[in-house]
């Protein structure tokens, strides 16, 4: 294999080229470092860079493996790896293991470390044009770091060059800020916005970025409830979300929550007086037009009633559930998903193939964990219910 390959002076000036400005990034750095620093004294060359191991993060991200080898650790994480022993199906296996250590690194170490030591080296007077211009068109969750490599701002996008475009030349009290700090903007690409939009409201919280503050305020104020009323019928309610009352789903204001259910009356042939839309001591005005079977004035049984009201419940709540979210992966060829367990969210991950996520000890490997509470619970069920065709697994 090696007869007809080039000697390594004629390729030294090439990885020169594209190691330039970079981190290299190798399962067991220390070896492949060696080699290449051994090699450029050779030729009387003083070759450095900064060097990032994924057997000593995998340690750290990804406890109690029972090997760190590049080989059993992809097994036992579904990482399908072709070309074993070979330098291009080992690069790329690392490729995808680090992609993983990134999004499992929820504290950004890596990245916080990474940009400081980069910083502090080059003394960067940053550019505000070549930041943009290094940033993809692409969804994922956005980093702005100062000088020192701290994280000052963490956002999400659909398009994360035009986001980091719109806060470099806004001229809003918060933007003029950040463009006085600035120094680096990192990213992590997700593909699917609500893996995007779960990171944004973990990482904020984790990290407690400087111009994130006055922004961790609830994301919602409104809630659907339910309860059963004395003639038996399943009554729903819009009121305000309250910590110690577990809604149906929740909803940013009134307006929106309202809206969803005048559709829903719709949809499953609900009765308005027992939603809330037409408060009324007889019957609602749909009976009075024929659209509404008669709970309000108990002549549709409450068995028949109830059953439809059920069926609204079970399709807009996840509590109890054990379930998959699908959605777009970072590549073609990759999906994300989103793991709920009992009710519970447990957290995200991606995938390249099936068995990954139908064997659940490889699931749950595979799985960057993640705080359930009220806001991940809102932007899951929200998210449903904007993206009716996004596929969900019951397991």
């Amino acid at each position: 294999m090696l007869k007809t390959a080039p000697k390594f002076y004629e390729v030294a000036k090439r990885i020169v080229e594209i190691t330039e400005d970079c981190i290299i990034v190798a399962h067991n750095s220390d070896f492949d470092y060696r080699i290449l620093r051994t090699e450029f004294k050779r030729l009387g060359f003083g070759f450095k860079r900064k060097t990032l191991c994924t057997v000593e993060l995998s340690k750290q991200l990804i406890p109690d493996q029972p090997s760190y080898s590049l080989g059993k650790l992809t097994r036992s994480l579904g990482i399908p790896v072709s070309d074993r022993h070979r330098a291009n199906g080992d690069a790329m296996a690392t490729v995808k293991l680090f992609k993983m250590l990134l999004s499992k690194d929820l504290d950004k170490y890596i990245i916080k470390n990474s940009v400081k030591k980069a910083v502090t080296e080059r003394r960067l007077n940053p550019n505000h044009k070549a930041i943009i211009e290094a940033l993809p068109p692409e969804t994922g969750v956005y980093y702005i770091h100062d000088e020192s490599g701290r994280i000052i701002y963490i956002g999400k996008s659909k398009n994360i060059k035009h986001r980091i475009n719109q806060h470099l030349t806004e001229t809003n009290t918060k933007s003029k800020k950040i463009q006085l700090q600035i120094a680096s903007v990192t990213y992590e690409k997700t593909g699917s916005e609500l893996v995007a939009l779960l990171k944004e409201s973990e990482e904020i919280k984790r990290n407690k970025p400087l111009f994130n503050r006055a922004l961790r305020r609830n994301i919602f104020t409104q809630a659907l409830y339910s309860h059963t009323n004395e003639d038996g019928y399943v009554v729903l309610k819009i009121d305000k979300a309250v910590g110690d009352k577990k809604p149906i789903t929740t909803f940013s204001n009134r307006q929106s929550a309202k809206s969803f259910l005048f559709k829903v009356v719709e949809d499953y042939n609900l009765c308005q007086k027992l939603t809330g839309l037409y408060p009324s001591e007889h019957a609602c005005f749909n009976y009075t037009i024929k659209e509404c079977q008669g709970a309000c004035v108990n002549e549709e049984p409450p068995e028949t009633y109830n059953q439809r009201v059920n069926q609204l419940i079970e399709k807009y709540s996840y509590e109890n559930k054990d379930m998959l979210i699908i959605d777009k992966g970072r590549d073609f060829d990759e999906r994300s998903v989103i793991y709920i367990k009992n009710g519970i969210f447990k957290g995200i991950g991606f995938f390249d193939l099936n068995y990954q996520i139908t064997n659940t000890e490889v699931l749950e490997s595979i799985i960057t964990p993640m705080n359930n509470n009220r806001d991940t619970q809102h932007i899951i069920q929200s998210y449903l219910r904007r993206n009716k065709r996004l596929k969900t697994i019951s397991l």
